[in-house]
């Protein structure tokens, strides 16, 4: 199978004098969605990630593709209603990493059960045809046998109800992929460290540094759009050293434990912890996440690390409803992720409180910053700032196809135990390359296979050994400790397969193994 990915070709298109239409800065889940309905409406478009795709906040989620039963609970209808249609829409475009997926939430006291029960047929009703199946209250015998090792005093049910599940930096990657073969270009480790622009003072450009090869880059681009999460600060000062503060970031960790912890199909979902926020226990890739936790944070960070009080806020929650709870030493990875809130205009809010609708900003020399929003989202965001760039730059209008656009790897048979679904259409490829040795796996419990790591430089555009087992698998998040294991491993296959030097080998394994470190608990 050919790659479609060239690093060296998309370096040459940077060296380019040809001006770009679209310039995106940014390559996680909103970026991604700004150069895919770039492409979809014909511009020439290029985007740009400092790191890997999807290495900060979007690799980091609690894996859920959801309407939002909190902001239902909060009031904000127009947030679920455009969540729940681009849940919908998701699954049907990527149906190989998006599934439908069974909450329960137990029920404890009378007015709950009513609460919750007309609540979630709210959000039945808001999605509309679009929805992933009707919520039901189920019986306490019901609710104890979907749901092993449920706490059981007091038990008076359950509310079971349907959301989306699916693998963040799994889609990121096949994001990637279908901006490419819908005629974009996109290049991680490759960083924006200046702007420019022409005599009027409207922006024109930016300066590009490959980190592989310390080149520089000064590309010409109609439009620039700044999609960096919670960095998008940074770029607005490159613009305007006098901007002043768009985003306030708000932590949210997770907790990755075996899954005899919670045995069950279900997911479990407790939407009103001791401080109001909302804890999941989300089956996964065969363990299970526990999440999230919602802490403001000062300066933001591409490794942010989880505070011990955000750990034991999750264990000792998760210990109130689970029988055999898991302690600290249970824990197989903990990993933490970085919201980009919109900063609140007037007055201090907690960040629990803060609306995750997105929000579009134009300067006055047209830099367009998106902040905000949710990995449900993504495609909503892209199509709204494309619009606002069209309108903004009195270009043409021209209609976006991302609604119907399929993402690479499209695959409606889906086998969910294969340990290889999440390739979709690709998995056969992967398979047969193996031929036949399925069983000489890297990692046995993982199901790692040497195979994937040579796919994912040779097709996925990974470049180091954490692109490999953190986001083209997920070992990191899954295993930390296991992931270290077999990282001189994969170091190896992949300095063959870019041929790389002893020296590169070594630094790597370094590397990665003092990351890993950071996901474990002591």
């Amino acid at each position: 199978m050919q790659s479609i990915f060239n690093r060296d070709y998309v370096l040459q298109q940077l060296a380019s004098p040809e001006t770009w239409d679209v310039l995106v800065i940014g390559g996680g889940a909103t970026g991604l969605g700004v150069a895919l309905d770039a492409v979809s409406r014909g511009y020439r478009t290029l985007l740009v990630e400092q790191a890997d795709f999807a290495k900060g906040t979007s690799s980091r989620s609690t894996k859920l593709v959801h309407g939002g039963v909190r902001y239902l609970a909060q009031g904000d209808i127009k947030l679920v209603r455009e969540a729940c249609i681009e849940r919908g829409l998701l699954q049907k475009n990527a149906p190989h990493l998006v599934k439908n997926q069974t909450f329960i939430i137990p029920v404890y006291n009378f007015w709950d059960r009513i609460k919750y029960t007309i609540g979630l047929k709210v959000y039945d009703w808001i999605a509309g045809r679009l929805s992933l199946g009707k919520s039901v209250f189920v019986s306490r015998k019901e609710t104890l046998k979907q749901l092993p090792g449920i706490k059981q005093e007091g038990l008076q049910g359950g509310v079971l109800y349907h959301d989306g599940q699916f693998d963040d930096s799994r889609l990121a990657i096949n994001l990637a992929q279908s901006i490419v073969e819908n005629g974009g270009f996109v290049l991680n480790y490759a960083a924006v460290t200046g702007l420019t622009k022409n005599e009027k003072g409207q922006l024109n450009g930016a300066i590009i540094v490959d980190a592989e090869k310390s080149a520089s880059y000064q590309v010409k681009a109609r439009a620039i759009v700044n999609a960096t999460g919670v960095f998008v600060d940074n770029v607005l000062k490159m613009d305007d050293a006098g901007a002043g503060q768009t985003v306030v970031a708000s932590q949210g960790i997770h907790l990755v434990v075996d899954k005899k912890f919670y045995p069950s199909a279900h997911a479990l979902m407790i939407p009103e912890t001791s401080d109001g926020r909302v804890l999941f226990a989300v089956p996964w890739h065969n363990e299970v996440v526990l999440g999230t936790t919602d802490t403001p944070v000062g300066k933001p960070s591409l490794e942010p690390r989880a505070l011990e009080k955000e750990i034991d806020f999750i264990l000792q929650t998760a210990s109130g409803y689970l029988h055999n709870a898991p302690t600290r030493k249970d824990v197989l990875s903990v990993f933490a992720g970085l919201r980009p809130l919109a900063a609140p205009e007037k007055g201090s809010q907690k960040t629990k409180e803060i609306s995750r609708s997105h929000k579009i900003i134009t300067s006055a020399s047209d830099l367009f910053t998106i902040i905000g929003g949710k990995w449900t989202t993504f495609r909503k965001m892209g199509e709204d700032m494309l619009d606002t760039i069209e309108q903004q730059l009195q270009w043409p209008s021209k209609k976006t196809t991302t609604e119907t656009e399929k993402i690479h790897g499209f695959s409606e048979s889906v086998n969910w135990g294969d340990p290889f679904y999440f390739y979709g259409s690709d998995a056969q490829a992967i398979k047969k390359s193996i031929n036949g040795a399925h069983h000489t796996w890297l990692s046995e419990s993982l199901k790692i296979h040497e195979m994937q790591i040579r796919w994912a430089v040779q097709h996925e555009m990974a470049r180091t050994v954490e692109d490999v087992l953190a986001r083209r698998t997920r070992a990191l998040l899954l295993d930390a400790k296991e992931s270290i294991r077999i990282c001189p491993e994969v170091a190896r296959i992949m300095a063959a397969e870019l041929g790389r030097d002893r020296s590169w080998i070594e630094e790597q394994i370094n590397d990665y193994t003092k990351l890993a470190e950071q996901y474990q608990l002591a």
